[in-house]
């Protein structure tokens, strides 16, 4: 299997919001030297659930103080940003890293960010394919031009070009048939369980052309589709001990920090009850001793065929006690996982 890092820079209280950010960093750098394929970085604005609001930019700084580990953005707002500029910027990343770099993109929320940055919500309900179509060709061509409802302009060179195919994160049916429909692979969220993963892989089969439907110069040495999911992983000396610590951390995360979307027009916020949320996340998820880690992604593998998995390393909300987990996690749950 792939086994990565997972970081959303989470606001716990208390802590300066400058040294989240570089202790995103430190753990990345932490990752690499623990065993892990790849590190994933989340983006958010204006909240303290995740007090990154550029994930390529602080995955720039990531690549620059590691040399082997991957990371990848989980994930750029494609409704907030020029399809375009989020192309260069990833194509740059591609070549600075030697090939280190991988762009996961979401559709997002009806939040404020579509107000503050002047995408407007039409971007959001309708504009999310357009978009992503025009990403990818930006991403498998030399040149690129659109002549489409959200964007229309002559055709430009891409400079710097480069051949790469974006993640798209999928929480519903909808958006994975649009993902399958590209031949693009799925980044799966850490509120589904393993059957909810399954049954949005099935979909997404059942969904997908029997050839991609765009150049084929955009698919140059990908080969199989790889899905990626993000899970919580927390090890420690038993698993009573791994669910009462992330029990008794996260929720002074999620409760400010899941207030803090805001929708852009009058609709509601979905309000999720915290300690079942919680509840679930460690009933589910690799949250525990070493031996039950290691049979919960096992589990994972066996009910959804994923390869791939992300671990969200944060749960305990210290800094020092996410290195831990890390280095932990790389020494006794790694290891079991091989063959």
């Amino acid at each position: 299997m792939r086994i990565g890092i997972f970081l959303v820079a989470a606001g716990f209280p208390g802590r300066p919001q400058g040294q989240v950010l570089r202790d995103c960093v430190e753990a990345i750098e932490v990752a690499e030297e623990a065993g892990f394929d790849d590190a994933w970085i989340a983006e958010h604005h204006f909240m303290s659930y995740g007090v990154c609001p550029s994930a390529a930019t602080l995955a720039a700084v990531a690549l620059g103080r590691t040399r082997t580990i991957g990371v990848g953005t989980a994930v750029s707002v494609l409704s907030t940003q020029h399809p375009v500029a989020l192309a260069e910027q990833a194509a740059m990343l591609h070549h600075l890293s030697g090939g280190r770099f991988t762009l996961g993109v979401g559709r997002g929320g009806p939040w404020v960010d579509l107000e503050v940055f002047g995408t407007g919500l039409a971007r959001f309900e309708r504009g999310f394919a357009e978009s992503l179509d025009l990403l990818c060709r930006a991403l498998g061509r030399r040149t690129v031009s659109a002549e489409g409802e959200f964007f229309r302009f002559r055709e430009v060179a891409m400079v710097p070009a480069a051949s790469m195919r974006p993640v798209v994160a999928c929480t519903s049916p909808e958006t994975a048939r649009l993902a399958a429909g590209r031949g693009l692979p799925m980044l799966l969220g850490m509120h589904m369980d393993d059957e909810g993963k399954a049954a949005m892989l099935a979909g997404y089969d059942a969904a997908r052309p029997p050839a991609p439907p765009h150049p084929p110069e955009a698919d140059a040495g990908v080969g199989a589709v790889r899905h990626v999911a993000a899970v919580v992983g927390h090890v420690a000396d038993s698993t009573r001990a791994a669910v009462r610590e992330v029990r008794a951390a996260m929720p002074r995360w999620l409760e400010p920090g899941l207030a803090g979307y805001v929708p852009v027009d009058g609709r509601r916020r979905p309000v999720r009850d915290v300690g079942e949320y919680v509840d679930f996340l460690t009933g589910v998820h690799p949250v525990g001793d070493a031996g039950h880690c290691v049979e919960t992604i096992r589990r994972t593998r066996e009910v959804t065929g994923l390869e791939h998995l992300i671990l969200m390393v944060e749960g305990a909300g210290e800094h020092a006690r996410t290195l831990e987990n890390i280095r932990r996690l790389g020494a006794e749950v790694l290891p079991g996982l091989d063959g």
